[in-house]
């Protein structure tokens, strides 16, 4: 009986360092982080913030954290937002070299003929192949533009991703589901002359999963960048 009384205790137990463990997170990763900036360790501040942070540091402290969100794992869409909008701006291509040809072709024929009323309707023609082209090519800068954007923000949230991922190459990586955890914390960094300036940090947990083959990736908390505050 007394076996099993103490197994249940040390399980409650067990339940509750982990709460009091991950129920802030951000007070543990900063001291860490911040721990390292004083010893200079830019390893272990790479390790822990995507873009790092490194001031002149006397002391520092939170002054707010914000309410924890979860939200869906974004890459999976924004992955297929990409791959769509590459094959939109590989379409214009064709249309869009097709109406410069055409404009090449009758600007060629206009300044290669002699008679000057054919030159006269020649020049019309080029003038209405000229717009056409530029109707299609500002088709397809607008497409490009629209496929930048999109192969950007893929890109960024691939990085956060494999960041708090820990990981290094994950060929799946934008296929993975499950959720993203933020907060938004706020801190006072005091340097060694006693001045004081807020920064405004972002932190994220992704906690996903591989469906197709059944495997979880847990990554952790880290801090993916610090802005200045007015």
């Amino acid at each position: 009986m007394r076996k099993k009384t103490l197994i249940v205790l040390g399980v409650f137990l067990a339940f509750f360092v982990i709460q009091g463990c991950t129920s802030a997170p951000e007070k543990t990763l900063l001291k860490k982080y911040f721990n390292a900036v004083t010893m200079n360790d830019n390893d272990t501040m790479s390790s822990m913030a995507l873009e790092p942070f490194q001031p002149e540091l006397g002391s520092w402290k939170i002054v707010s954290i914000g309410e924890e969100k979860i939200e869906p794992a974004s890459l999976p869409q924004l992955n297929a937002a990409e791959i769509e909008a590459k094959k939109a701006q590989d379409a214009q291509i064709g249309p869009t070299i097709d109406a410069d040809t055409a404009v090449k072709d009758a600007q060629f024929e206009m300044d290669t003929t002699r008679s000057a009323s054919a030159k006269a309707a020649l020049k019309k023609q080029v003038n209405e192949l000229q717009a056409k082209y530029e109707a299609e090519n500002a088709k397809m800068q607008e497409l490009k533009r629209v496929y930048n954007a999109a192969k950007t923000a893929a890109a960024a949230e691939e990085e956060m991703t494999m960041f708090s991922l820990g990981a290094r190459e994950l060929p799946t990586v934008r296929e993975l589901v499950g959720d993203v955890h933020s907060k938004i914390v706020e801190i006072a960094v005091t340097n060694r002359a006693g001045a004081t300036k807020n920064y405004r940090l972002e932190m994220k947990q992704y906690l996903l999963r591989d469906e197709a083959n059944k495997i979880p990736h847990r990554g952790r908390w880290v801090i993916i960048r610090f802005e200045p505050l007015a």
